[in-house]
C-alpha cells in the first residue's frame, strides 16, 4: 500500500512491483503536442527529478536536447550546441534514477473513465501559455506503470489522481 506525500503534486510514490514494471503515483507534465495532425492527442511528460528546474519554461524539444546532452558520450554533437545552458551547467543524472530520461507519452482519444475527464477538462480549460512550454501550472498527479528494462523504458497511464482546477 501507498501512502502518497502530503499536498497536491508531492514526491512520487512506489505502490506494486510485479513483472518487470511498477505501478506508482507521478507527477507529470501536460502540453500541448508539436507535431501535424495532433488533433484532441495529449502529451504527458516525465521528467528526471534533476532536469525538472532546467527545463521550466523551456518547450519539449528545448528540454529533449538538454536531456539527450546529459546523457549522451559525445556532448561536441550538433545537438549540444546552442542549448541556452552552459554545458558545465547542465545537471546530473545519480545512477538508479528513475525515470533515466525524459519520457514523452502521446494520449490520443480518451475515455471520461479513470479521472481521464479531469485530464481533458483541465487541457480544455488550461491557457496556452502553460500547455506550450514546461509549467508548474500544467501538472497533475496520476498512477503510472512504469516498464523499465533493457531495451524500453516507459510508462502507461492508468489513472489521473488529481488536475489543477480551473
Amino acid at each position: 500500500m501507498c501512502v502518497a506525500a502530503a499536498g497536491f503534486l508531492g514526491s512520487d510514490c512506489l505502490t506494486v512491483s510485479a513483472q518487470g514494471g511498477s505501478e506508482r503515483e507521478q507527477t507529470l507534465f501536460v502540453q500541448a503536442p508539436d507535431f501535424a495532425n495532433a488533433g484532441d492527442s495529449i502529451e504527458l511528460i516525465w521528467l528526471p527529478e534533476p532536469l525538472v528546474n532546467t527545463c521550466l519554461g523551456r518547450t519539449i524539444k528545448e528540454c529533449a536536447r538538454i536531456d539527450y546532452c546529459i546523457r549522451t558520450t559525445n556532448p561536441d554533437s550538433a545537438q549540444c550546441r546552442n542549448l541556452g545552458i552552459r554545458r558545465a551547467d547542465l545537471p546530473r543524472y545519480p545512477a538508479g534514477m528513475q525515470p533515466r530520461r525524459m519520457i514523452v507519452v502521446t494520449m490520443r482519444k480518451l475515455t471520461n473513465d479513470h479521472g481521464f475527464d479531469r485530464l481533458k477538462e483541465f487541457y480544455r480549460s488550461a491557457p496556452s501559455s502553460s500547455l506550450n512550454v514546461l509549467s508548474v501550472d500544467a501538472r497533475i498527479r496520476a498512477r503510472i506503470r512504469y516498464d523499465d528494462n533493457p531495451s524500453f523504458e516507459g510508462f502507461t497511464l492508468l489513472e489521473v489522481l488529481e488536475a489543477p482546477a480551473r
